[in-house]
């Protein structure tokens, strides 16, 4: 049965019966109505209150009233529907299953399942499921997509592995869009592959698609003000972690095996940390950045997010100059210091490996600032230009950014340089071939209901971890070997721990960190 009203809905067995029926009945289309209108004080009322109050859906599943309003306030309200059909079973007086046929006007069909009990009078959702069609492409992970896009090598040591490449690099007859659609207008297609991503089809794996970054890739939370925020399946209602977002994503809910991204200051780690992946930075200059949109070529480096080691290193070795690679001894070091930035569940989550040996990086602040203002500098020698003449094609926090970039001075920059050099001397030969263990990211996954504010100040704890291997040229190799509690869930929020290693040991890292996993 068709239906656009509650009085058009309620099918004719429902008349006379008893009160605690019709006390459903009604409650359900109160919160549908207030569904439709995106009103979250009254869809927080009829949701039970407490810890116990489950909400799940293909993403995962919501424990407690609290977790599940917080949601609800970074969804941005519910995907239009029309209610087609609803059955309500009485359990007791006192609980009732209630299931909707939903139609969404993107089309297909949908369930809605929810289990209702009387709290204090009122009749109140304990748990619900929501089930809703599959789109073909879900366009926060995705910009374009085939079956394949392009297809790899008959044979090789990547046969069967499939590809979300970032939408950074070039790839033979597509356009490269860097997050912003402004900028993909304007593009032409490639007429070439960027050698990374001719690699990986050489060696027999497929390109599925095309996947979305953060605007320029300069970010670490992967929200994109054009195309959305992409899931982060292993934490629901939380932020991908960026800029490398669109592949992660994609290899985290099973859509490729590969994920192609890059990471200047963060963004493999980052999110590889945020949703539970292998990720790889590998040694600046290993691989070539030929036909890749650099931000900051200082510290650009080439990698790959995977679900396993094994992927990992068949997409290391079929990249990498193995001539080049390095063994690297088991002998670890830790920097204290670093630990203050992160939270304390994440210190809580590292302090087993505190048992190291210690090394004094030296004042952590004075490292980001000069990480950053040599970054800064590069980024808007690299896009200054196209930024100046299109006002307005930026989201407000990456137009911020370059906004900062763009007032750091020819003196500055050459200071920072030379800064870096020092520095760079400096830790090459304290850490020398020994192995620096460090959370990837400060905290698990933000929500992506979480103010600017609080994204701001994440993103520059963060960076001080992350700046290290930027600084040094080092692989950093982050590893879903940390957890942390969460009390809105019945799974731990992951946590990667990173080793960062002597250059051109990025396989031998691999072999580490699976040593270190048991």
């Amino acid at each position: 049965m068709s239906e656009s009203t509650p009085a058009e809905s309620v099918p004719e067995v429902l008349e006379g019966v008893p009160e605690a029926l019709e006390g459903v009945e009604a409650s359900f289309w109160e919160y549908e109505r207030a569904l439709m209108a995106n009103d979250l004080e009254t869809l927080d009322r009829l949701f039970a209150p407490g810890p116990e109050t489950l909400r799940g859906d293909a993403a995962g599943i919501l424990v407690g009233h609290d977790a599940i309003r917080q949601f609800r306030k970074g969804r941005g309200g519910a995907p239009a529907r029309a209610i087609l059909h609803v059955e309500i079973r009485m359990i007791t007086d006192a609980a009732a299953l209630v299931i909707a046929i939903t139609a969404p006007v993107t089309g297909g069909r949908g369930q809605q399942t929810q289990l209702w009990a009387l709290v204090d009078g009122s009749w109140r959702v304990t748990a619900a499921h929501v089930s809703l069609p599959g789109p073909a492409v879900n366009g926060t992970v995705w910009r374009t997509v085939g079956t394949p896009l392009v297809r790899g090598a008959a044979a090789g040591l990547l046969s069967g592995q499939t590809v979300a490449v970032k939408d950074l690099y070039d790839i033979d007859g597509f356009a490269v869009g860097a997050g912003i659609p402004a900028f993909l207008a304007e593009a032409s297609p490639a007429t070439g592959n960027s050698p990374a991503v001719e690699a990986l089809l050489s060696a027999g794996a497929d390109i599925t698609g095309i996947a979305q970054t953060d605007e320029f890739a300069y970010s670490i939370a992967g929200r994109n003000p054009h195309y959305g925020t992409p899931p982060n399946p292993a934490v629901i209602g939380a932020v991908p972690g960026g800029s490398s977002s669109g592949p992660a994503s994609a290899v985290a809910l099973g859509q490729a095996s590969i994920g192609l991204g890059t990471d200047t200051a963060g963004s493999i780690r980052v999110p590889a940390s945020y949703q539970g992946l292998w990720g790889l930075r590998t040694t600046h200059g290993a691989v070539s950045a030929e036909r890749l949109l650099p931000l900051a070529p200082t510290f650009d480096t080439v990698g790959w997010l995977t679900r396993s080691a094994t992927t990992l290193r068949a997409a290391a070795e079929a990249t990498l100059d193995m001539n080049r690679q390095v063994d690297v001894a088991p002998s670890y070091v830790v920097a204290p210091a670093l630990l203050e930035h992160c939270e304390p569940d994440v210190r809580e989550a590292f302090a087993p490996y505190l048992s190291h040996d210690t090394v004094d990086l030296g004042d952590i602040d004075e490292l980001f600032f000069t990480f950053r203002t040599v970054q800064q500098a590069e980024a808007w020698a690299v896009h200054g230009e196209w930024i100046e003449a299109h006002p307005g094609a930026l989201g407000d926090d990456i137009a911020a950014r370059f906004a900062l970039a763009a007032s750091v001075t020819a003196e500055q920059a050459a200071a920072a340089r030379a800064t870096l050099a020092t520095v760079r001397a400096r830790l090459d030969a304290m850490l020398a071939d020994r192995v620096l263990l460090l959370p990837s990211a400060t905290s698990t996954a933000p929500s992506t209901s979480a103010d600017a504010d609080l994204i701001e100040r994440t993103r520059q704890g963060t960076l001080r971890l992350t700046c290290i291997a930027g600084i040094t040229g080092r692989p950093a190799l982050s590893v879903p070997l940390l957890s942390v509690p969460q009390p809105a869930a019945l799974l731990p929020a992951p946590v990667g721990l990173c080793l960062v290693g002597p250059r051109f040991g990025d396989v031998a890292l691999i072999d580490l960190a699976e040593q270190l996993a048991g």
